[in-house]
């Protein structure tokens, strides 16, 4: 599947090899997300995972931010620089439960999926970046959950994946204070896997991706769901889940053989997913 450039008004969207970059680009709302952008990310999400070309995902904010959170009628980060994250009330938005679709939108997409945090990754820009399998980030990455300035518990995804990557008390004081984490402490707790330079951070992030992208594709799809799976499941069920992970990595004939013979011939494999 081809994405040619200028498809997207609020996005961009390019392919780097087996990677695939998705940028917010709405820097002028530090990428706020609107009904626009919102609709444009589910399409292109959509289409990267359906496109097995496509083994790596990429995401990151064009500008100084990474995602402000929801942008409702001319709220949004104001000119000072503070974080005024327009509350998630995105039914607003869509009454349906779009915060919801938002977050197992991500979860869903069985591929690695690596955040490149540049800036401010607030609300349910949090929630986004959290909702990615590894963090990269800039020194002018910052995260702050803002729901309970709103006077809002946290919505899309937050309250799922926060515990999970720092822990209950740690998400607790996140979450309870609305304080802002900078990239440092970020990345002392877990939220940030590494810090890299604001200039070559997308291409360490695409870099890092292209780790990934050397391995069997079914093998690499299928570990991220065994992963995802066991977070919340007994040893036992986990157990029985890896089995049935491990039956469908190996339902690529091809790349079975050449995973034998690249270990056997001290080589780098070369995998098609077939």
């Amino acid at each position: 599947m081809a994405y040619e450039a200028g498809e997207y008004e609020t996005i961009t969207l390019e392919r780097r090899g087996h990677v695939a970059v998705l940028t917010l680009n709405r820097p002028d709302r530090l990428n706020a997300i609107g009904a626009a952008l919102r609709d444009e990310v589910t399409n292109a999400v959509g289409g990267l995972k359906a496109d097995d070309e496509v083994r790596t995902v990429v995401v990151t904010g064009a500008g100084r931010g990474f995602c402000a959170g929801a942008d409702l009628m001319g709220t949004g980060p104001v000119a000072t620089g503070r974080i005024e994250e327009p509350s998630t009330q995105l039914g607003r938005l869509d009454e349906e439960g779009w915060v919801g679709r938002w977050a197992k939108m991500w979860a869903g997409l069985d591929k690695p999926v690596i955040g490149a945090i540049n800036g401010v990754a607030a609300g349910a820009g949090m929630s986004t970046a959290l909702a990615c399998d590894v963090r990269l980030g800039s020194p002018a990455a910052r995260f702050k959950s803002v729901f309970i300035e709103r006077s809002l518990s946290p919505d899309s995804g937050l309250s799922y994946f926060l515990p999970r990557i720092v822990g209950y008390a740690a998400a607790a004081d996140i979450i309870f204070t609305s304080r802002t984490i900078d990239a440092e402490e970020a990345l002392r707790i877990g939220l940030l896997n590494r810090i890299v330079s604001a200039e070559s951070l997308l291409d360490e992030a695409v870099a890092y991706a292209e780790q990934m992208t050397q391995w069997p594709p079914m093998a690499l799809r299928m570990s991220k769901r065994v992963l995802q799976h066991s977070i919340d499941a007994g040893l036992e069920e986990a157990l029985r889940y890896e089995s049935v992970g491990l039956g469908f990595a190996r339902k690529a004939p091809n790349d079975v053989k050449e995973s034998r013979a690249a270990f056997l011939e001290k080589r780098k494999g070369v995998y098609t997913g077939t």
